[in-house]
């Protein structure tokens, strides 16, 4: 007997608390392996492929492409085991324990927030007035949390039971009630052809007649029960527009097919307006504040959401401005000597020495000698921690949007190893393979701002870091060396840091001994 196990979005980590749908690599009716690649999706910090630790046949997929999902959400849904006979019926009695020493069908591989352990369980409700336990009932179900029972189509249909509720079921999978975020077990029955199924379970303790999960967001975030509306949709499913009526006090127009659900809520326009909700008759009344005001675009105007790259860069920069005290101090370098020397070390054979790769050696020997800068603030404890590794972070501008990869561990490389691993993490991004784990932990920023043609800038320290390194285009400038005028390559360098973890003679120091080595590289072999 097949189950139909629910998969759903994982958390992918480092505080990722959704994703978008970029690509589907199966479909319905497709035969998945255990770990198979089944979804990629695009976090706010990389593209991921996400496998799917059940093996078996995919039943139903939640969201299109586009489609933005909280971690948690329904993915898909994979019938696992052998398929019914169509003679055995829908309802069957609770599977025999298995033989000592079967491993149960998983995956060895985890990604952060789901695991591959056998599932739950199965356990089956006693209702009231229901026969005792063995006893086979016409069209009884099990109420199983995470797996359907799958059966071949008879002469005469099925029936299931959803929360107590006798309902038809069509087709060849029964869905059983199960309260899980964005109404899988109600999708997976729309999918294949029982819409009674989402009818019936819009009652007291089932599920919603939801698929969508911007819908559920919507009504949480406005604290308005879904249980008390009727959709307007097909079969009865609760759409955004239901919700907004529901919010703003109008009336859902009549659903173009009936639904047992309860009867819709009714609201009158004002904050706090008591709303009947819930249980049908139970009297229960919760508040439902006004709409929010959903701003439209002026002709002419052109509205793009902030979400994924985008969406992430902006929450940590506002992030960053509202906690981080900080402050920005600068200075103009003649870099002709460091360019001479550059020139010199990629003459001298092997791989080619990048500019960058050498601003970021300068930078680890200035934060060995000034650590406060290679730190963080810990709010909670009122304490600075100085942190023992430079995980040296730079900014990229690629496709997607800005990006700062790290590298680990940037103090224990040379000018080589700095030069291959910028330009692997370059190339990543500019693909769109970074990992979560190349895109976090870092504990200094450098930026190069020189590439986009401009001198200056004051760079937002990257949250929650103390400081970051900020270096302009290096252009000829008239200059006074050694006390006669003459036209060298000069550049700025801007020092933007957190005030709560130095002073400025601690920031202005760090600046002016880098400063030092980009005039007079030689200064470096003090601390080769």
């Amino acid at each position: 007997m097949a189950q139909v196990l629910e998969f759903r979005l994982p958390d992918l980590g480092e505080g990722l608390t959704e994703a978008e749908i970029v690509r589907w690599l199966v479909q319905v009716g497709d035969v998945v392996a255990i770990d198979q690649p089944v979804v990629e999706v695009e976090t706010a910090k990389a593209m991921v492929e996400v496998p799917c630790p059940y093996g078996g046949v995919v039943t139903a997929r939640f969201g299109e492409q586009g489609t933005e999902l909280p971690v948690g959400a329904p993915l898909l849904t994979v019938a696992v085991g052998t398929p019914a006979t169509p003679a055995t019926a829908v309802t069957a009695p609770p599977p025999a324990p298995e033989p000592e020493g079967s491993e149960p069908e998983g995956s060895g591989n985890v990604l952060v927030g789901y695991g591959t352990t056998a599932p739950p369980a199965r356990r089956r409700r006693v209702r009231p007035g229901e026969p005792a336990k063995g006893a086979a009932t016409h069209g009884g179900a099990g109420a199983d949390a995470g797996a359907v029972t799958a059966g071949g189509p008879g002469p005469g249909s099925g029936s299931g039971s959803v929360d107590g509720s006798a309902v038809p079921v069509q087709g060849s999978v029964a869905v059983a009630a199960a309260p899980v975020l964005g109404s899988a077990s109600v999708a997976a029955a729309q999918l294949h052809g029982s819409p009674a199924v989402a009818a019936a379970s819009v009652g007291s303790g089932g599920p919603v007649a939801v698929i969508s999960p911007l819908v559920r967001r919507l009504a949480r975030e406005n604290g308005l029960d879904l249980r008390g509306l009727a959709g307007s949709g097909p079969d009865g499913l609760i759409l955004r527009a239901d919700v907004e009526r529901a919010l703003v006090g109008t009336a859902p127009p009549t659903p173009g097919a009936p639904t047992s659900a309860a009867p819709p809520a009714t609201a009158t326009r004002g904050t706090g307006t008591a709303v009947p909700t819930g249980t049908p008759g139970s009297g229960t009344a919760v508040p439902v504040p006004t709409a929010p005001a959903v701003a439209s675009a002026a002709p002419g105007e052109t509205r793009v959401p902030l979400k994924g790259v985008r969406g992430a860069v902006a929450d940590k920069l506002a992030r960053s401005r509202r906690e981080i005290p900080d402050a920005t101090c600068w200075v103009d370098a003649d870099a002709t000597e460091l360019l001479r020397a550059r020139t010199a070390m990629n003459a001298a054979g092997g791989p080619k020495i990048s500019l960058l790769a050498v601003l970021a050696r300068i930078c680890t020997a200035a934060l060995a000698r000034f650590p406060e800068l290679n730190s963080t603030v810990d709010t909670q404890a009122r304490e600075v921690v100085l942190l023992p590794q430079v995980h040296l972070g730079f900014a990229a501008q690629t496709e997607r949007g800005l990006v700062v990869p790290v590298v680990r561990d940037a103090h224990t490389r040379d000018a080589e190893s700095l030069s291959a691993e910028f330009a692997r993490l370059t190339e990543a991004g500019r693909a769109g393979r970074l990992t979560p784990g190349e895109l976090t932990g870092g504990t200094f920023t450098l930026n190069n701002y020189g590439v986009f043609g401009v001198d200056g800038s004051t760079p937002i320290v990257n949250h929650p870091e103390a400081a970051m390194l900020g270096v302009g285009r290096i252009v000829p400038k008239p200059w006074v060396h050694e006390g006669e005028l003459a036209v060298r390559q000069v550049v700025q360098l801007s020092l933007t840091f957190d005030h709560r973890v130095c002073d400025g003679g601690t920031a202005g120091g760090f600046l002016r001994y880098v400063a030092d080595c980009v005039e007079q590289p030689a200064v470096l072999l003090r601390t080769l």
